[in-house]
């Protein structure tokens, strides 16, 4: 049984009739309990939490994040390889109708910016693309990747789902993480803002499956934020989450909360999760699956990234670019996937970590 099918189990639950449903009192009975289940995550995510209760909720989460990861922060920066993209997704700044400058790195390139940002200490790299199996061919991808494993003791990617087979030839070669967010888990309103390859809502549903059969040391899943109502979207993120944990009990499983940010097309979010409720999703997250990874990315405010420390999250990007070849050509931003929010140095948010009692880690050791 695939997610996609996994997920049909809750057709007829409604997540947001019963978020509103919930009373504090339901929300203390959750807390005193000491293992979860996905409606008790539900009760945590809903309105019914007040402020008091999400001190004790973050006091509780810091509690099991130090119990579960010590005082650490993983840290990582992505590598945008190319921007070209067959797809028209109404939200994201690399669609195939927006005029912006595409470029793809040559090799050579590619090592340049591994150099950059190997230099300045990092060892865990992420790298993108736009979805193009064209142009970012699987044998350009792999290419990339061999010229970069001098660099970095980590390499995971984020670009287009491929079949179990892909992802194993992936794996050869060095590749030990894939990041595929569904965007949104809401199959109507997911119909409406893809076209092209990526409208295939039960081939992208199903891809962390396939990675994960493919032996795939790591996987992330989440939803962009803003596309559909953020409870729905989050109560199934971690639903994901919860069934890979469960099912591939060999792979390391991560979630995050990405939320809509400017891009060049001006696309408007159908709706918000302010700092509180992204908070509260981190902490929820936290209490439910103890060992769950947690990454947040430079999308996210400094003061929230900032404030966070300690209360969940164990994984950090750090000076970010979302262009192609941002950091070995710093002045090229016509090309960026969406604009960051925290824009500070490697060096920055590693102090920022120190300051706050935690140790930033560098090297994701195999």
């Amino acid at each position: 049984m695939s997610f996609y099918e996994f997920k049909n189990q809750y057709k007829d639950f409604d997540i947001i009739d019963f978020s509103k449903s919930r009373t504090l009192k339901d929300v203390e009975n959750v807390l005193a309990k000491d293992k979860l289940d996905i409606l008790d995550y539900a009760t945590l995510i809903s309105d019914a939490v007040d402020d008091k209760t999400l001190e004790h909720m973050a006091e509780v989460s810091k509690n099991i994040t130090e119990k579960q990861f010590g005082r650490t922060i993983s840290i990582y920066a992505p590598i945008y390889l190319s921007n070209y993209c067959v797809n028209n997704c109404k939200y994201c700044g690399f669609r195939k109708e927006n005029k912006i400058h595409r470029r793809q790195l040559e090799v050579h390139e590619v090592i340049e910016e591994a150099k950059v940002l190997s230099s300045q200490g990092i060892k865990h790299v992420l790298i993108l693309t736009g979805e193009n199996e064209k142009i970012s061919s699987l044998d350009y991808i792999s290419s990339c990747v061999q010229a970069i494993k001098p660099y970095f003791s980590s390499i995971s990617i984020e670009v287009y789902p491929v079949d179990t087979k892909d992802y194993e030839r992936l794996v050869a070669l060095g590749v030990d993480g894939v990041t595929i967010y569904q965007e949104t888990y809401d199959e109507h309103t997911y119909s409406i803002m893809h076209s092209g390859p990526k409208a295939d809502y039960k081939y992208r549903i199903e891809t962390p499956d396939r990675a994960a059969e493919a032996k795939m040391r790591t996987i992330g899943v989440g939803a962009l934020l803003g596309l559909y109502n953020p409870i729905y979207d989050n109560f199934y993120t971690a639903l994901h989450a919860k069934y890979l944990m469960d099912k591939y009990t060999d792979c390391d499983i991560s979630v995050s909360f990405p939320r809509i940010q400017p891009e060049v097309g001006g696309f408007q979010a159908h709706s918000t999760a302010d700092d509180r409720m992204f908070l509260q999703f981190l902490l929820a997250s936290r209490i439910f699956l103890p060992r769950i990874g947690i990454t947040v990315s430079t999308r996210e405010n400094a003061v929230l990234r900032d404030n966070i420390i300690g209360l969940g999250v164990t994984k950090f990007s750090a000076g970010s670019k979302t262009d192609v070849g941002g950091y070995s050509s710093p002045d090229n931003t016509d090309s960026e996937q969406f604009i960051i929010s925290d824009d500070r140095s490697i060096k920055d948010i590693t102090e920022t970590i120190y300051k706050k009692g935690y140790q930033p880690i560098f090297t994701d050791w195999v």
